[in-house]
């Protein structure tokens, strides 16, 4: 017996995909590639959890849950300064949205 997979395509934000509003998902998305660049710069500092707490300024619980994915206790501006700490630079421009709404994203240089 043979299954039918459906398959979607993805709207390119898998947190609109699963079902949250717009704005929320538009959030979600951009706090989580800012996440992805925090662990990026972290991978190639090769750093133990404990000098990650001290470089970043967190407890080792809030290590954890930054390790883990846990996004949840993060804000953007957050994220921006873990960025900054870890020698990045963080631009935030801002465009003509046109006829369709604005959207929020990330754009890796």
């Amino acid at each position: 017996m043979s299954e039918t997979i459906k398959i979607e395509e993805s709207s390119g934000n898998v947190f609109l995909d699963i079902g949250f509003p717009e704005e929320e998902a538009e959030y979600l998305l951009l706090r989580t590639d800012l996440a992805f660049e925090v662990h990026r710069a972290l991978d190639t500092r090769k750093l133990s959890r404990t000098k990650i707490a001290e470089l970043l300024e967190l407890s080792p619980e809030e290590v954890a849950h930054l390790m883990d994915w846990d996004l949840t206790l993060f804000s953007v501006e957050q994220l921006f300064t873990f960025l900054n700490r870890l020698g990045r630079n963080v631009e935030v421009r801002i465009t003509p949205a046109g006829n369709t709404g604005g959207h929020q994203r990330v754009v890796l240089v």
